[in-house]
């Protein structure tokens, strides 16, 4: 009796288990708190997920407007490579357009309307209390620091003014294009020059060094 009762107790603990397994997915989507800094490159080579997924399981989130605190969905492994193989619906990907005609320019599958278009040399500078003449890590209107900052000449470029920059190249920013507001200044930035805010310490950011970048003044 005392093992016929044993073998009864093992095979109902085996069946709970195995109901537990099935009752938990075994790939899940998890979600990314954004940082700044993060985009959809530096997410889909954190996460080792391929980057048109990535864009797919965030359909409502700007490729150009990844905040601190914004909740990203993470696809699983497995539901990437479903996606992958299944899917045949078009993938945004990191191109860039420009209709001078029309004066239109489109960038991540979003079309953008400009006045004009300028080069300027930029530059880059961190969040560190030594690059921001010690007012702290914030622009010229008090506000945070954030992907998307740069800091113009006011006689060239307004302060307030959006901008599509393209032509750069560092890991701490979108490929190809990303939006950037004007609302920093700096006693070196005098005309045709811009300086962008790259979140990250100073040797990462550093590495940037000097490029010449193309503008796209946007309405």
């Amino acid at each position: 009796m005392k093992n016929r009762f044993r073998t009864i107790k093992t095979l109902a603990a085996i069946m709970g288990i195995s109901a537990l397994l099935h009752a938990v997915p075994a790939q899940a989507d998890s979600v990314h708190i954004a940082k700044n800094g993060n985009t959809f490159y530096t997410l889909s080579k954190q996460y080792n997920v391929g980057m048109n997924e990535l864009m797919k399981a965030n359909p409502n989130v700007a490729a150009l407007n990844i905040y601190e605190g914004l909740e990203i969905t993470i696809p699983s492994k497995m539901q990437a490579e479903s996606v992958t193989t299944t899917d045949k619906s078009p993938v945004i990907t990191p191109s860039l357009n420009v209709n001078s005609e029309s004066k239109t320019v489109e960038a991540w599958g979003k079309s953008f309307n400009y006045d004009k278009s300028i080069q300027v040399k930029a530059s880059a500078y961190s969040s560190a209390s030594s690059e921001n003449g010690g007012w702290g890590a914030v622009d010229y209107f008090g506000n945070t620091l954030k992907l998307g900052t740069i800091a113009v000449d006011p006689n060239v470029i307004p302060l307030g003014t959006k901008v599509l920059v393209t032509g750069h190249s560092h890991d701490g920013l979108p490929k190809d294009a990303f939006l950037a507001t004007a609302t920093d200044v700096g006693g070196a930035i005098k005309g045709n020059r811009i300086d962008i805010f790259i979140p990250g310490s100073q040797s990462f950011v550093s590495s940037f060094g000097y490029q010449y970048v193309q503008l796209y003044i946007v309405k």
